[in-house]
């Protein structure tokens, strides 16, 4: 019997090291993402979350250390990473001015893909914002907004996609259009690599997270690997109160408890 071939990582970072001036952000972080995964990177502000998708994206070049995208070196192959990789910042980056189709078409243009106005049409049906394709962007709400910008990073279908903190300021409503986004990216085979601080987040969204501290991976598993890590859990019934963002989402519809009610919960 033949043994299975185990496909290379897409994204793979071996030993990197990023420092500015005295003050050292990375400190030797390993990290695997496995094609069409989705890894949340999660750590607080200020662990080198960002750092790092600069280093994946191109933009900074680490100090010591190796980073590869769809097997190609960051360093010394860097055009075909920018090929492979898009990235997806804090806070999106769409012209107002322009409407939800032309922001699309002239993203489309610029990478001098053919059919820009079909592959735009294509782009705002996938991410639903067909009937808000012929409005300003001024006039798009948050979530809006940030699904127009992921859609435009996936103009020429790049096989992987960073998502840098991709909820930050949005509300509960806007947030749940957003996961749902990245649930479809995954769906459809891209490789995401999604950094966080939000807890909730990364257990909705990733097949795999990795906890960035001061610097370093210091744990990473599945969700369920890493609860192993806490000794074990005691069932207590206890009164759950529902938060004030499960009350807001079960008024507009979204679902969520709307008054109290019992539970067993894991303590």
């Amino acid at each position: 019997m033949s043994t299975p071939v185990t496909a290379p990582p897409t994204i793979q970072v071996k030993g990197v090291h990023k420092s500015f001036k005295d003050v050292s952000v990375l400190r030797g972080v390993d990290l695997d993402v496995a094609s069409g995964s989705i890894v949340a990177l999660l750590g607080s502000n200020g662990a080198g979350k960002t750092t790092l998708v600069r280093i994946l994206a191109t933009l900074l070049k680490a100090d010591q250390g190796t980073v590869t995208v769809n097997g190609h070196d960051v360093v010394s192959q860097s055009r075909q990473v920018r090929t492979s990789l898009s990235l997806t910042g804090q806070f999106a980056a769409v012209d107002e001015v322009l409407t939800g189709r032309e922001n699309l078409i002239m993203i489309a243009r610029l990478r001098h893909l053919d059919a820009p106005r079909r592959i735009a049409d294509d782009l705002l049906a996938r991410f639903s914002l067909t009937e808000a394709g012929g409005r300003r962007v001024g006039t798009y709400s948050g979530g809006m907004r940030r699904r127009l910008d992921i859609a435009m990073s996936l103009i020429g279908d790049p096989p992987v996609i960073a998502l840098d903190e991709p909820t930050t300021g949005l509300d509960p409503e806007a947030r749940i259009e957003v996961w749902d986004a990245v649930r479809e990216l995954a769906a459809n085979g891209t490789t995401v690599l999604l950094t966080t601080q939000q807890l909730e987040e990364a257990e909705q969204l990733a097949d795999r997270v990795a906890i960035l501290h001061e610097g370093r991976i210091i744990a990473r598993g599945t969700v369920a690997e890493l609860r192993q890590l806490l000794p074990p859990a005691t069932v207590e019934y206890v009164e759950r109160q529902p938060s004030l963002e499960d009350v807001f989402l079960a008024v507009i519809g979204r679902g969520g408890p709307t008054d109290n009610h019992a539970t067993a919960e894991r303590g």
